[in-house]
């Protein structure tokens, strides 16, 4: 593939802007910056486009948002000339989708492949931002984007004797470019979260024998994927503008249905009927069936035990079943699931469930993984162990802003800033999709077009009037963190272990920075600040 590079000798590139990440959020942004006029480069730490679609390729991978709202609204050109072939694309169709707009807008010739920042570094004098890379590429740049995503760091496997093992080891969040062939192998899976759901139905009908390790059993409701009709497609494009404005205004960023129904203002045969027609619909439906499912507990269990009686009901095996069958969390205050067989993959006489509750993990060995009940030999582990999700991807890189600030020590105790947008004390860094915003609760390409939107109009609105800089005011950000954690704290969200919580990585701190007021609400805050001359933060 053709690469875009600058110069690998130490003098600096000067640029407008540098963008890392070239995932849907990057893209769009280069797009825009573009647009601007701007002298823009975009970082890649890949050599394609597609962020998260192009590392995660495993068996299974699949958007869990439905193919006509994860896909881009800016371009009516785009929008009619792609053509989702299902209602939840895999992640091939998806890669595919990325490679065709970046085709489409010429974007490659802006981007440096196979790159990582490695230092992000303000210079108040200049009012630039020096950003180094691993191949020894310098830029200076007056504003830099991050489009580094949520759930771009996968965790590392942190079991004992794992650099033993002889086999095939392979994460799911960084799957090999090269074919993985399970056929008459011996396959352990570690891990049941979304990745590893949608792993075991696929690998069961190639391996020999599956052994799936689960930590924490999660709820995972039928997607009811089906094949996009030609009527449909041409329904939906012609109505593209209507139903995108009503997305950008809806809670999550998506067009299902929602209600305002709380769980106890209709009987329990009404409540059955509801979630029986929802489970054999899709369950997606469930997310817009109740409307205080995430602030009631009582009114969660409900939804709960319905879902634990599907399991009891499709697993043959009542031990196996009851091992399967969450308990003592609220139904999707962990990432909601989506599966495609995964229950009905423990009826197959070659999958076996180790339930690591009742059976820890000891160590990885050379032929394979221990428990205090005997090892299992194996031929290839796979670790579906989740992220170091919504603050791990900045982290990973040295970014110093003002005065010598480091973000590690900012975001000691959690991830901060004033709008999801910008940190205070960090001027001109725009963040597309981190933490404080709608985050993993919201459609991320429509997030990640209002986020790149707005860092736009504001770098457009500093050039008009020769601004040199912009930041948040602290007082503004102490606001908006208090209203993040104030709502969250009126939902069930933070009190599950989960990666919304840092709590899956040891010695993370626990918080809650999601922004839980909806896409909408959120849209109308940010353009509220924007319309005040940006009331919030502090120009020089």
């Amino acid at each position: 593939m053709q690469q875009a590079h600058p110069s690998s000798e130490q003098t600096p590139r000067r640029i407008d802007a540098l963008i890392i990440g070239a995932g849907f959020g990057g893209m769009y942004a280069l797009h825009r910056v573009r647009g601007l006029g701007l002298d823009v480069h975009l970082i890649e730490a890949g050599d394609d486009v597609g962020g998260t679609w192009y590392w995660n390729r495993y068996p299974g991978a699949r958007c869990d948002v439905m193919s006509i709202d994860y896909s881009y609204s800016f371009s009516d050109e785009i929008q009619q000339e792609w053509t989702w072939s299902e209602q939840f694309a895999a992640q091939p169709e998806i890669l595919s989708y990325a490679r065709f707009v970046a085709d489409k807008l010429d974007l490659r010739r802006d981007i440096g492949f196979e790159t990582r920042a490695t230092s992000v570094r303000y210079d108040e004098e200049a009012a630039l931002w020096r950003i180094e890379t691993d191949r020894g590429d310098i830029f200076e740049a007056n504003y830099c984007l991050m489009a580094t995503g949520p759930l771009s760091v996968p965790k590392q496997v942190d079991i004992p004797g794992a650099a033993s093992f002889k086999g095939e080891l392979c994460l799911s969040g960084k799957w090999p470019h090269h074919p993985v062939d399970f056929a008459g192998k011996r396959v352990a899976v570690i891990g049941t979260g979304s990745s590893g759901i949608q792993i075991v139905p696929v690998v069961a009908e190639q391996a020999e024998h599956l052994y799936v390790y689960q930590r924490t059993p999660s709820f995972t409701l039928p997607m009811r994927n089906r094949t996009l009709d030609d009527d449909y497609i041409a329904h939906i494009k012609a109505h593209y503008p209507g139903l995108r404005a009503v997305a950008r205004h809806s809670l999550t960023g998506g067009i299902r249905p929602i209600t305002y129904r709380p769980v106890f203002s209709v009987t329990p045969a009404e409540r059955e009927r509801l979630m029986e027609e929802a489970w054999q619909h899709s369950g997606l439906a469930f997310l817009g069936l109740f409307s205080d499912l995430l602030s009631n507990r009582e009114a969660n269990e409900v939804v709960a035990e319905f879902v634990r009686g599907k399991i009891a009901e499709v697993v043959k095996d009542p031990d196996t079943a009851r091992r399967l069958t969450p308990q003592g969390y609220p139904i999707f205050a962990r990432r909601p699931c989506l599966d495609s067989g995964y229950y009905e993959a423990y009826n197959r006489a070659n999958v076996t469930l180790k339930d690591c509750l009742e059976q820890p993990i000891v160590e990885i060995t050379e032929k394979g993984i221990r428990t205090a009940e005997g090892e299992v030999e194996v031929d290839i582990i796979i670790a579906a162990i989740g992220y170091d999700a919504l603050t791990g991807a900045m982290l990973s890189i040295d970014i110093e802003g003002k005065d010598g600030r480091q973000l590690k020590d900012k975001w000691a105790k959690g991830g901060r800033s004033h709008l999801g947008l910008m940190i205070e004390g960090f001027p001109n860094l725009f963040v597309i999709a981190g933490p404080n915003g709608p985050s993993a609760l919201a459609n991320f390409i429509l997030l990640n077009e209002q986020n790149v939107d707005w860092a736009c109009d504001c770098i457009e609105y500093m050039r008009a009037r020769d601004l040199r800089s912009i930041e948040p005011d602290a007082d503004a950000e102490t606001w908006w963190m208090n209203k993040v954690t104030t709502l969250g704290s009126l939902s069930l969200y933070p009190t599950a272990n989960t990666w919304y919580t840092g709590a899956n990585v040891p010695g993370k701190p626990r918080t809650f920075p999601v922004y839980i007021g909806g896409l909408g609400r959120y849209r109308e805050i940010c353009a509220e600040s924007a319309a005040e001359g940006y009331r919030g933060f502090t120009f020089r």
